[in-house]
């Protein structure tokens, strides 16, 4: 029997304490590098998916615009759908209430020959407005009334001590709005405080005799 150690036995090497720690370091660096990674990577996730959930928020909230604009929309139609129609309609009412307006004094007498007419044109006014009534359109005679931008205009203005400034006091022609939009503004006259009176300049003389030192 051989006294000499096995050859592969004797090819065997015990790594040296320091390559035990160089491998360890190396393993380390590379655990640390793929966590690293990995972080990385959770966190461009967690940033995308963050995005697209704002993306899809914004997605939503637009859609929703959208279909409450068309409900608006789509009430807006059926609610104003006759506005042109009722512009158009308003020289009718016009023309029969200038019609009754210039019709001679005494026209409605019994013995008068147009009483006939004049209350035929009298019924058709009514019943015109009657209709307009129906479908929200509104006559607006806002004689005594303060003066409002949204639903007068402003002709002219005169002055009057004894009327509330802003009052107004004539209506040269009524005004008309459907629901809550306006059809057309009254056109009318406002009252407007007077103008201030000047002092009077003190006098400086008195019967021909200057009083100033």
């Amino acid at each position: 029997m051989s006294d000499k150690p096995d050859a592969q036995a004797a090819n065997t090497e015990t790594p040296e304490p320091e390559d035990a720690a160089v491998n360890a370091a190396e393993d380390g660096a590379e655990e640390a590098s793929e966590e690293s990674a990995l972080s990385n990577r959770v966190l461009n996730l967690e940033t995308e998916l963050a995005d697209t959930k704002d993306r899809l928020m914004r997605a939503v909230a637009e859609t929703e615009n959208v279909r409450r604009r068309a409900e608006r929309e789509k009430t807006d139609a059926h609610s104003y759908a006759v506005t042109k129609f009722a512009r158009d309609l308003l020289n009718v009412a016009d023309n029969l209430r200038r019609a009754m307006e210039s019709a001679p004094e005494g026209s409605q007498d019994d013995d008068s020959p147009l009483k006939g007419f004049i209350a035929g044109v009298e019924i058709t006014e009514r019943e015109l407005l009657s209709s307009f009534e129906k479908h929200g359109i509104t006559k607006l005679d806002p004689q005594g009334e303060k003066f409002d931008h949204n639903f007068h205009q402003a002709m002219s203005e005169i002055e009057m001590a004894d009327v509330e400034n802003g009052s107004i006091i004539q209506v040269y022609q009524p005004g008309y709005v459907l629901k809550d939009r306006l059809l057309r503004p009254a056109m009318v006259v406002v009252a407007k405080a007077p103008k201030p009176a000047k002092p009077e300049a003190a006098e400086a003389t008195q019967d021909g005799i200057d009083k100033t030192v």
